[in-house]
């Protein structure tokens, strides 16, 4: 029987699983697809051909949840064994990191399909990065625990504060609420998951 564990342990794809497991991914996977079903719900019920302008709700609430999820699941309860191990986690955190974003910007981007320059997948992808950057890099400096918060209270300030706000600028602080894929909105969203990947594959979740 130890033969055999250590056999599964053994194989290439022994440490990866392991990994996922420990930081609960299958359930932040379940999580995540419940919230894209939601997503797509809520999307098809407020008559967005309308005024496709009813689809901001969804388009900037539902990537601050899913982004909420995924920092949720960088999580470790072994951090001091993490920092001791032989093998570095850079690459396993950068592929945790980028399938779960990649997997939510795509899942998400169902519920807005249709008038993809208003308010349609690429806003939703725009924010399903710039969201999860914000996480990644409040789970580096906060722990994973608290990395929810920063991204809320931003996205919050800027679902209140933009409304009546003018000016070329609006489109870079403002990005959560861009319509289009603006060149400004997708550097600010970029940047933010650029430098807060990078920040937590580097350091990991804190403690």
């Amino acid at each position: 029987m130890t033969a055999l564990l250590g056999a599964r342990a053994a194989t290439p794809l022994g440490g990866p699983l392991l990994y996922a497991r420990s930081r609960a991914v299958p359930r932040a996977l379940a999580v995540l697809l419940a919230s894209a079903g939601l997503a797509v719900w809520a999307a098809h019920g407020l008559d967005a051909y309308v005024d496709p302008s009813r689809r901001v709700p969804v388009v900037a609430l539902a990537p601050l949840f899913t982004a909420a999820v995924i920092g949720a699941s960088l999580y470790t309860a072994s951090e001091e064994l993490d920092r001791t191990a032989v093998r570095p986690w850079w690459r396993l955190r950068a592929l945790h990191l980028l399938a779960l974003t990649a997997l939510t910007a795509g899942l998400l981007s169902l519920a807005v399909l249709g008038h993809p320059s208003v308010f349609g997948p690429p806003a939703m992808v725009r924010n399903t990065l710039g969201t999860t950057g914000l996480t990644a890099a409040a789970a580096a400096l906060l722990g994973a625990r608290l990395s929810w918060l920063p991204a809320f209270a931003y996205v919050s300030a800027v679902y209140v504060g933009a409304a009546n706000a003018h000016g070329r600028a609006v489109t870079v602080w403002a990005w959560p609420l861009q319509s289009d894929g603006g060149a400004g909105a997708w550097a600010a969203a970029s940047a933010a998951f650029a430098v807060g990947g990078a920040l937590y594959v580097v350091r990991g979740a804190r403690a």
